[in-house]
């Protein structure tokens, strides 16, 4: 087990910076193998949820309301939370040091003490995770679904039994600080521009992706989509097996669609799982995540039997293309998890029916043209509700292509909610799918999906 060079965590001081869920577990995490750690955040307690947990605890230190400069000549080990940079001053100056500084993914899969499946890439994620964790529970093993999905890793390492099975999403915001992370099994399901407002160009944010296969080796296997030109390039050169998954046709060992049906091939030979309109989760998109999952667990060892039976079962994930309600005769329907361009995208093609769809959120600098070109383009999409920081881009965009039915609702969420309900027709669909991530309103796409849920079922 990797420790950073360091024999033990016993008796250490570690900072661990970012006191959200991620920070959390990996301090409860660090508490059990014997640590000190140190709790960093910018914002004061009062603006932090969940930390009472530690209230008593003498082994713990509170650094918060403060930035983490002040504690570098005291600490053996930084411990970061998705939301801190790795371009921080206070960690360029503590790496200057030789002090390691880690990842909270690095730190519980280092102590995740069984067979550990990860899947990253642009979109999919959480509902391939969440999928593949299905299809190993209902196989008989105990498999915990973590990462960027429900706990972070450090708490399922907590909860964890040895022999159990870890399945991990991982995002390009926790793989820039990973070491000696090496899951056995990964998938990359696809790569498009996301993120760059943090990563600054393409050719960071693949190389982020890259990294997450870099520690394997030639008894390993990636799983990789055979459609998506950058992903495939984005491994070339890696030792370890390699499953490919496509919708175009038989594209060798792996997954495809052929003749209407998910086949799945191995060396053992090849097998037909379902026909495609047997899975249960909707959308192409989401034909593409079923076999990446199915992929995956043939290769964690699942039966074919039992995949087939997961892909008929499983309805999917909170907050993706979720139904929220139906209310005089308009379905209401949840996809904060739609936090890019391209997740829309997949979202808009899912709708069989004339749709308001709920547009705008925190920038992450990237264009909405394609979206625009979407929207207009789309048999369904009639109105537009824009919201949020990047409501202007959004509407510039939109009638640039001459799509000119918009409304635009400020920062005022339950006027938005109201204004698609006023726009929705008997027989449409409302989409809150805002090609944007959330930071500008909410803590994150689940507080956000929340709040839509909640004024949608507040309608009379």
């Amino acid at each position: 087990m990797a420790l950073w060079g360091m024999e033990t965590l016993a008796g250490r001081r570690v900072l661990v910076a970012g006191m959200v869920r991620s920070g959390i577990a990996a301090s409860k995490l660090l508490l059990r193998q014997g640590a000190r750690p140190i709790l960093n955040d910018l914002k004061p307690r009062a603006e932090l949820k969940g930390l009472e947990v530690f209230d008593g605890e003498k082994d713990i230190e509170w650094a918060l309301g403060v930035d983490a400069d002040g504690y570098l000549d005291r600490i053996d080990l930084a411990v970061i939370s998705p939301g801190v940079p790795i371009g921080a001053e206070w960690i360029k100056r503590a790496k200057a040091r030789g002090i390691p500084v880690i990842a909270e993914l690095e730190l519980g899969a280092a102590f995740a003490n069984g067979p550990q499946a990860a899947i990253t890439g642009t979109n999919g994620k959480t509902t391939t995770t969440a999928l593949l964790g299905e299809m190993l529970r209902n196989a008989g093993r105990t498999a915990h679904a973590a990462g960027n999905i429900g706990d972070p890793i450090s708490g399922a390492a907590i909860e964890g039994r040895p022999g159990d099975t870890y399945v991990i999403e991982v995002s390009s915001f926790q793989l820039e600080a990973t070491v000696d992370f090496h899951p056995s099994a990964g998938a990359l399901l696809n790569i498009t521009p996301d993120h760059l407002n943090r990563h600054g160009d393409m050719r960071t944010y693949i190389g982020l992706k890259r990294h997450m296969f870099e520690n394997m080796t030639a008894n390993d296997t990636a799983v990789v989509n055979a459609d998506d030109e950058t992903a495939c390039k984005a491994l070339e050169g890696l030792p370890m097996k390699i499953m490919r998954f496509s919708m175009r046709g038989d594209a060798g060992i792996g997954a495809f669609i052929r003749n209407g049906e998910v086949t799945l091939k191995t060396e053992a030979g090849e097998r037909a799982l379902c026909e495609t309109g047997e899975v249960r989760i909707p959308g192409g998109h989401n034909l593409q995540n079923a076999m990446a999952a199915a992929c995956l667990a043939c290769v964690m060892g699942a039966p074919a039997p039992v995949i087939r039976h997961t892909l008929r079962t499983f309805a999917g994930v909170e907050h993706r293309i979720e139904t929220v309600r139906a209310l005089d005769g308009v379905t209401y329907i949840n996809d904060s998890k739609g936090t890019n361009v391209d997740s829309t995208l997949a979202a808009i093609a899912a709708m069989g029916k004339p749709t308001v769809i709920i547009l705008g959120g925190y920038d992450k600098h990237v264009s909405f043209a394609e979206l625009a070109k979407a929207a207009k383009a789309s048999e369904w999409i009639r109105e537009a509700v824009l919201i949020g920081d990047t409501a202007a881009q959004i509407k510039e965009a939109l009638e640039r292509e001459g799509f000119d039915r918009i409304t635009e609702t400020g920062r005022d969420f339950e006027k938005c909610v109201e204004e698609a309900r006023r726009l929705a027709k008997s027989g449409w669909n409302v989409l809150f799918s805002p090609a944007c991530a959330s930071f500008d309103m909410f803590h994150d796409y689940e507080h956000r999906g929340h709040e839509f849920r909640r004024l949608v079922e507040a309608l009379a």
